[in-house]
């Protein structure tokens, strides 16, 4: 996947869940190096956005998901450049948790095991929506500006 604004937040989003969700000290100190590396690639692309170094063009990248839309609804999201992030935050927890049902499969009820994959499914749909959303509202104030130039 080409790297936008998106892709590295949900990047960064991850890495702050791991951190929270982390005891081991080795562990621990190679996220928040990663964390400290995502800071840096995040503040370089916002400037090379507004400087005009990255095409416009080049700021989004659409996940273009297929999927059967009936019965598969997924909200779409709108609001400013930091409602889209937190969305795409709060996406990430949820997809965490649900992830976690995965990894103890085993454990979930026959009956409830359909659900949590259709969970794990639609969340996932979500959280590509929400780095969607997130980098067309960053196109929209990029091209905003260039054209105030």
């Amino acid at each position: 996947m080409a790297e936008t604004l998106g892709s590295l937040c949900d990047k960064l989003a991850t890495v702050k869940l791991k951190l929270w969700h982390s005891d081991d000290a080795e562990r621990l100190q190679s996220l928040r190096a990663q964390e400290h590396q995502l800071h840096h690639e995040i503040d370089e692309f916002m400037s090379a956005a507004i400087s005009g170094e990255i095409p416009i063009e080049r700021l989004t990248f659409a996940q273009n998901k297929v999927y059967k839309k009936d019965g598969n609804v997924v909200p779409e999201f709108k609001g400013t450049l930091g409602e889209s992030f937190a969305q795409l935050a709060h996406t990430v927890c949820k997809l965490w948790h649900v992830q976690e049902k995965v990894y103890e499969f085993e454990s979930v009820p026959v009956d409830q095991k359909d659900g949590v994959i259709k969970e794990l499914a639609i969340v996932n749909l979500e959280r590509n929506q929400c780095i969607d959303g997130l980098d067309q509202r960053f196109r929209e104030l990029i091209e905003a500006a260039r054209a105030d130039r």
